[in-house]
């Protein structure tokens, strides 16, 4: 391993080459809760509710290798016809990609980026649904690889081409 000497006898420097992408920040950029049979919700309810969860992911480049990336969680439980809860929660983060192919981007951005702000997401959706006088609601992981597919053959079917850029999705 070869180290170069730093000028004026600094510390030495190593050439940084490595991809990395870092979470620069992390926050909610929206939530919402409802709970619209309150007070008789929580009461016990034959059976068990029909749970229905929507994820979407997006992004926008802010500078040259800093990408918001936003992660929407959307879900509601139903007994019969009748909505025990409701949620949305749009959770963000801030990530700079360093030494990543320029045609690595775009999968990067939107499959590594949500998999690390989902547990977060995951915690604050069921802290949520518990504050609202129910069970905590555990959503299972979260196949971003899949998704991500998705999306690009849904892409590719409504444009008729490849996408084109960081992130033309």
């Amino acid at each position: 391993m070869a180290d170069t000497s730093a000028p004026n006898g600094g510390a030495p420097q190593t050439e940084d080459v490595a991809p990395a992408i870092n979470a620069l920040a992390q926050y909610a950029k929206d939530l919402s809760f409802e709970n619209p049979l309150a007070p008789r919700s929580p009461q016990q309810q034959d059976g068990g509710p029909q749970i229905n969860i929507q994820v979407n992911v997006s992004a926008q480049q802010l500078a040259e290798q800093d990408f918001e990336v936003v992660l929407t969680l959307e879900g509601d439980a139903k007994v019969k016809n009748d909505v025990l809860f409701a949620f949305e929660l749009k959770y963000a983060g801030v990530f700079r990609m360093r030494n990543i192919p320029q045609d690595q981007i775009h999968p990067a951005v939107m499959i590594e980026c949500p998999r690390l702000l989902f547990p977060f997401a995951r915690q604050i959706v069921a802290d949520a649904v518990r504050n609202g006088g129910f069970p905590p609601l555990y959503i299972d992981p979260i196949d971003f690889v899949g998704l991500y597919r998705q999306k690009s053959e849904e892409a590719q079917n409504a444009a008729g081409a490849q996408p084109t850029g960081p992130l033309a999705s």
